[in-house]
């Protein structure tokens, strides 16, 4: 990373998410609890009511628990979470491991490290790379390997994490090291103030001007809940989302493109690309056909510039085109007019 000029108004993530800790037990060994339910929590529902009575521990661990007939309640098993509870009831909860909650743990994993401060630090995610644990994915994540990397991201909510890439989307992300800075990058994600460029790889033959500013208000598809889509706010619940895209260079069948965010909508750059007939080449979700070897779509975040939340200097970074995405490019000889740094 290099001194630069500060960047101009930039984007939040590519993918709005929701931060949070999911909880639980630290060690593989199984601990009873017994509890007894207090006047206060009379007639509350039991997932509610362990929830007070167990409050380290987070409500989705211990719906886990009672799925698995892990909870008894005077004595018998008690699945339903929403069951109601009476005052001097007797609960005997056996505090099970479970793939969440053993989650959040160090791994060994390589890690690229574009910069690195005792604030923050910048990675280049491979494409691949979940960046949280969730169901399918309860290890070998970005986390998992920060938390391997440095003990210390264990203190952090999200081991510094504030935002994240789609698991095939490769490139740059800013994690923090200390809280402060945490809170920091934050701010100054919500207030557009890093500025984050993607090269794409696309579909089709472009017309018009070389530049084009896409303006398109964008929330969850009403037909495919997976997806997102371009929605008329009038009729859908949908957010203002704006990606300023550029042309590269143009081939026979695909083209390549420079893509600023200005918002960080969930899949925005894929949802904006596909809404003017360039699906991004291998992005099957939003209409983009394999080709020249790539079966992830051909998204890479290469720029990441802002002003660093401690020292103030503004700080830059770019990461290179990895392997497949330069293999796609000499396939249709797309090559020739790469930005600065990819």
């Amino acid at each position: 990373m290099t001194p630069s000029a500060p960047p101009g108004p930039g984007a939040g993530p590519e993918d709005e998410e929701e931060l949070v800790d999911p909880g639980g037990p630290e060690e593989g060994a199984a601990e009873l609890r017994s509890l007894t339910v207090p006047a206060a929590l009379h007639q509350q529902r039991l997932d509610k009511a362990l929830a007070e009575l167990v409050p380290e521990f987070s409500r989705s661990y211990l719906q886990q628990l009672l799925a698995q007939g892990a909870v008894q309640l005077d004595g018998r098993p008690a699945p339903k979470p929403a069951q109601r509870v009476q005052a001097g009831a007797r609960l005997l909860v056996e505090m099970r491991p479970t793939q969440q909650s053993q989650a959040f743990r160090p791994e060994q994993l390589p890690l690229a490290v574009a910069y690195e401060d005792e604030h923050l630090l910048v990675v280049d995610k491979p494409a691949g790379l979940v960046v949280h644990p969730a169901p399918g994915h309860w290890s070998g994540t970005l986390l998992n390997a920060l938390l391997g990397r440095d003990p210390r991201a264990a203190q952090l909510p999200r081991a510094g994490i504030v935002h994240r890439l789609d698991k095939d989307t490769s490139g740059l992300m800013v994690v923090a090291r200390t809280r402060a800075t945490m809170d920091a990058l934050v701010r100054l994600i919500a207030a557009r103030e890093v500025s984050r460029q993607y090269l794409a790889l696309a579909w089709g033959r472009w017309r018009g001007p070389d530049e084009r500013r896409i303006e398109a208000a964008m929330g969850r598809d009403p037909r495919q809940r997976l997806r997102m889509a371009v929605l008329d706010p009038a009729r859908h619940p949908a957010k203002p989302a704006r990606t300023d895209v550029r042309l590269l260079a143009q081939g026979e069948e695909a083209l390549l493109a420079r893509c600023t965010l200005h918002t960080g909508r969930t899949h925005q750059i894929r949802v904006h690309m596909a809404s003017i007939g360039h699906p991004l080449v291998a992005d099957a979700l939003y209409g983009g056909r394999p080709g020249a070897g790539l079966e992830r779509q051909a998204l890479h975040a290469w720029r990441l510039a802002f002003v660093h939340p401690v020292t103030g200097a503004a700080l830059e970074c770019h990461a290179p085109l990895p392997a497949d995405l330069r293999a796609a490019l000499a396939h249709w000889g797309l090559g020739y007019n790469l930005p600065s740094g990819a």
